[in-house]
């Protein structure tokens, strides 16, 4: 059988930035076990396929595995990527501008629009849960391998979710961002007591002029992942809690900045109205191929 693929780069303006897409279209073919294989041989933080929707009301329906073989839910890069090639390609209504993705048993709203040359997705994410506190301050910065002064004199790390479960640690500064080591093992274990997915490591103590809301790393050992460039299904929680804590001057443009320790810097720009959470990016297809399987 021989299987399409493509690569995009998502929340990214030019090739080889933002965060890298594996993506197979037209995936009703394969057998979970061959998707997770596929995974596993592209080894990127997530591979997208696109299957047929088994609900009503979807347009298109996404199926998402780490390297591990992990399946993630959540509307973050493994689904912006996914729009951004269906548009690129053709593949939707040009009349439209609206559209539903089924990810899980989610169904999401998503609006593709097309400035330029370019494309712009936006997506709604879940409702924003928050989940519980992490207070042992000694134990987090020991995973991080921080000094416990290194962490936010003031706020405290919490799990929060719009459609995965993430543990947001607030540290002093970007200094203290780019610093983080994490023990994997350690860390594993602590997102496991703590009932979180990934690890979002962020500041908010920015200069003004860079007209960013937060900087960030994010670190997931439970699935496989040693560092994303880009995680929209983290960044959500937290412009959701920086909403919440009143620490964005406007909840109508939040911009997160991450990936720059991998040399793939992202920006990823996020709305929050009430209980609404919208993600917005756009990326470029970067290569493509074909599977022999």
């Amino acid at each position: 059988m021989d299987v399409p693929f493509y690569w995009v780069d998502v929340f990214a303006a030019t090739p080889l930035t933002g965060n890298p897409l594996a993506l197979v279209p037209d995936a009703d073919p394969l057998p979970e076990a061959t998707m997770q294989a596929v995974a596993r041989e592209f080894n990127q933080s997530e591979t997208t396929f696109l299957v047929r929707p088994d609900r009503s009301g979807a347009d298109h329906r996404l199926r998402s595995f780490t390297p591990a073989g992990v399946e993630v839910f959540g509307a973050g890069h493994n689904a912006m990527g996914a729009w951004i090639w269906l548009a690129l390609a053709g593949r939707l209504d040009p009349a439209r501008d609206r559209f539903v993705q089924q990810i899980g048993d989610d169904l999401l709203d998503v609006r593709v629009t097309r400035p330029g040359s370019g494309v712009e997705v936006s997506m709604a994410q879940s409702a924003p849960r928050f989940l519980g506190r992490v207070e042992d301050r000694a134990a987090l910065a020991a995973v991080l391998g921080l000094r416990p002064e290194d962490l936010s004199a003031d706020r405290v790390a919490e799990v929060a979710s719009t459609g995965a479960e993430h543990l947001l640690v607030p540290v002093r500064d970007i200094a203290a961002v780019d610093a983080v080591l994490p023990d994997t093992a350690g860390l594993r274990a602590l997102l496991a007591d703590a009932g979180a997915e990934g690890c979002y490591v962020y500041t908010t103590g920015l200069d003004p002029a860079a007209g960013l809301s937060a900087y960030a790393r994010f670190f997931n050992p439970t699935v496989g992942i040693a560092e994303d460039p880009a995680t929209g299904t983290a960044a959500g929680p937290l412009a959701a809690v920086l909403t919440r804590d009143g620490l964005v001057a406007d909840p109508a443009r939040i911009v997160v900045e991450q990936g720059r320790a991998l040399g793939r810097p992202s920006r990823i720009e996020l709305r929050v109205d009430g209980p609404l959470v919208t993600i917005t990016g756009s990326g470029v297809v970067t290569a493509e191929g074909v599977l022999h399987l």
